[in-house]
């Protein structure tokens, strides 16, 4: 016997994933950094100087339930505003094996989203980088590098992909 309320708090996370995997089905496809599922999200990659192919695109679903600002430990960084709402654990794992005189990590998305970068030399937050999707450019350390990918109202949830290019 069903909990009563349980089936509408059901419906909206399944009817979250199939719009996110509707949406995803029909963005480009880029070659992935190693082999993967026909459809995954929530990928990370390991990129070095000159990867290829470039731009290298991952992909997830934004939202959850943490403010962004908690995760970053401040409410604005010199990128932007930590804004919206991230899951407890990133959403991806970026690990760079050199420095990066100039790398670009921009999100694409139908809603709007925010940004969270927790890595080497501290956290950075964007909110809107080009028009209302966000990104961080500039120089970036060697190591490993957190992602989140925010929503502004709390536990409501997109589809995006993240695209990651050297080019300027």
């Amino acid at each position: 016997m069903p909990i009563k309320g349980s089936n509408l708090n059901l419906k909206l996370p399944v009817a979250a994933v199939f719009l996110a995997i509707a949406w995803l089905n029909q963005a480009p496809v880029q070659a992935q950094q190693s082999p993967a599922p026909l459809l995954s999200i929530f990928e990370n990659v390991t990129l070095s100087p000159n990867f290829s192919p470039d731009p290298t695109t991952i992909r997830g679903i934004s939202g959850g339930s943490r403010p962004a600002s908690e995760i970053s430990g401040r409410a604005e960084t010199a990128t932007g505003p930590c804004s919206g709402f991230v899951d407890a654990e990133p959403d991806h794992t970026m690990v760079l094996t050199e420095f990066f005189d100039y790398l670009s990590l921009a999100v694409q998305s139908p809603e709007d989203t925010t940004l969270v970068v927790r890595g080497p030399g501290g956290s950075w937050c964007n909110d809107d980088y080009d028009g209302k999707n966000p990104g961080i450019a500039g120089q970036w350390l060697s190591g490993t590098y957190e992602i989140w990918v925010g929503s502004y109202q709390e536990d409501k949830y997109h589809p995006y992909i993240v695209r990651i290019t050297e080019a300027e």
